[in-house]
């Protein structure tokens, strides 16, 4: 289980924070509207009413201790920024802030994000993909039990080819890519042959259950 803040909870923030929480995770919802914070208080494990523009209201909550905040404040760009720079001046290590256009993306990088994401424009390349492909399985990830994440091998993968790790065989999991770092090249559908090399990324699919064994096994 790991911990978030979600700060800005409008639909986005909204979905996050609920999403987040089934999954098992201690979510701490905010916003400065009273009503968006009752409307989530019983489906998140804390909700608070708080000005995320003041340093010190977030100093107070403790959230440099958190894995991660998540700035979905979209509507006005001084806020964003203003929190996202406020979290990363309290020491939170990881601010995932949305951005509503490339200036704002390249503002809020500049000032410390960890990433930055556009919902709007995500979701519009998306769904154009799959009215041009209607036969595209992007909704792989979300099916019930599995997913695809990113990982840097564990110590005892290095210098083994896909073929000596038979992961399939062993734990169900699939190296679908591999993100060659040194190289900058991605290779997709790497072969068996293949040999896993320590500044690779590992881009892999399976059940979480064997995901989160080999998350363990890598750090």
């Amino acid at each position: 289980m790991k911990q978030f803040a979600v700060i800005g909870l409008g639909n986005f923030g909204y979905y996050l924070s609920t999403q987040l929480y089934k999954k098992g995770h201690e979510v701490l919802a905010i916003d400065k509207k009273p009503n968006l914070v009752q409307e989530i208080k019983d489906k998140v494990n804390q909700a608070i009413v708080a000005d995320a523009t003041e340093r010190e209201t977030l100093e107070a909550m403790g959230l440099e201790q958190m894995d991660a905040a998540v700035v979905c404040i979209g509507s006005v760009l001084s806020n964003s920024i203003l929190v996202t720079l406020n979290l990363k001046d309290i020491g939170v290590k990881r601010v995932l802030a949305k951005a509503l256009s490339e200036a704002h993306g390249r503002i809020l990088y500049k000032i410390g994000a960890s990433e930055v994401f556009f919902p709007e424009k995500d979701l519009a390349l998306s769904l154009a993909e799959r009215i041009h492909n209607p036969n595209m399985i992007d909704y792989l990830p979300f099916l019930e039990g599995y997913s695809i994440i990113e990982l840097s091998p564990p110590k005892d993968f290095i210098g083994k080819s896909l073929q000596d790790l038979d992961l399939i065989n062993r734990l169900g999991i699939q190296i679908i890519a591999v993100k060659e770092v040194i190289k900058d090249q991605l290779i997709l559908i790497p072969t068996a042959k293949f040999v896993i090399k320590d500044s690779d990324i590992l881009i892999m699919l399976g059940r979480h259950e064997s995901l989160d064994k080999l998350k363990v096994k890598a750090k």
